[in-house]
């Protein structure tokens, strides 16, 4: 027989978060700040792929090698997505085809690219986004980023504050210059779930981006990153550590 006494995270206290989060902390290795925004980026997956517009889009990148593939192990915390290039832009494409036949074509579909999907971020993600969370009762804020408007900030209130580790916020990075497939639905969780009982948390069945396809962009971004004499940051040495954690798989060999 089903539980019935359940409780569902976000219908704890604030003070009930805190503590169990806090308690959790020691046991998995991370801090509690980290635990809560693995908690809220599931919420936010789940209400992602239950959004109208949710069919184009595939989540992929580094967060998918952790929350999915469980290929690495550090904690990557922003969620990409691409948006069916074929949705966006199919007045650009010949017969459906997402690879473009001239260099003319390319700069026309890069220049429609980085006009329309800020516009479809804006005017279809961010509000249906925001109708979600007031429906489930939660408080969000949400904000346009990026140079090219294409990321959406999604800043949350923190049960706790003041040590700066992680800020509250889920970033959206969103592209548009591929189709993201192959991909396949799968099932997210939060990392703490089973590790209480009595209390239910947010779960996501998203469209996820093969981790092989994942492996063939990153090793593209390094080959780029390589032939600019881009080599340094942690923006471009977690590619080289995704790809090393992908190299010691079975997706490699795909």
């Amino acid at each position: 027989m089903a539980d019935i006494h359940r409780e569902h995270y976000f219908d704890l206290s604030v003070s009930d978060q805190a503590d169990l989060l806090q308690s959790l902390a020691p046991m998995m290795g991370r801090r509690a700040e980290i635990l809560e925004k693995d908690i809220w980026l599931c919420q936010v997956l789940d209400i992602l792929f239950q959004l109208p517009c949710r069919k184009p889009m595939a989540f992929k990148g580094g967060t998918s090698l952790s929350k999915v593939y469980k290929v690495i192990d550090r904690f990557s915390e922003d969620i990409d997505l691409t948006y069916d290039i074929r949705e966006l832009v199919p007045d650009l494409l010949r017969d459906g085809n997402p690879i473009p036949a001239s260099a003319s074509q390319e700069k026309k579909i890069t220049s429609a690219v980085r006009s329309r999907l800020p516009q479809w971020i804006e005017q279809t993600v961010q509000p249906v986004i925001e109708q979600a969370l007031v429906a489930s009762g939660l408080q969000a804020a949400l904000s346009l980023a990026g140079k090219d408007s294409d990321k959406l900030i999604i800043t949350y209130p923190a049960t706790k504050k003041g040590t700066g580790y992680a800020a509250a916020t889920i970033q959206l990075e969103f592209g548009a210059r591929a189709t993201g497939e192959p991909h396949q639905r799968h099932h997210v969780a939060c990392d703490i779930a089973p590790l209480i009982d009595g209390v239910t948390f947010p779960t996501a069945q998203p469209l996820v981006m093969a981790a092989e396809r994942t492996f063939w962009e990153k090793a593209t971004a390094a080959h780029v990153y390589c032939l600019q004499g881009r080599l340094r940051g942690d923006r471009y040495s977690r590619h080289w550590y995704d790809l090393a954690a992908l190299a010691k798989t079975t997706h490699f060999a795909s």
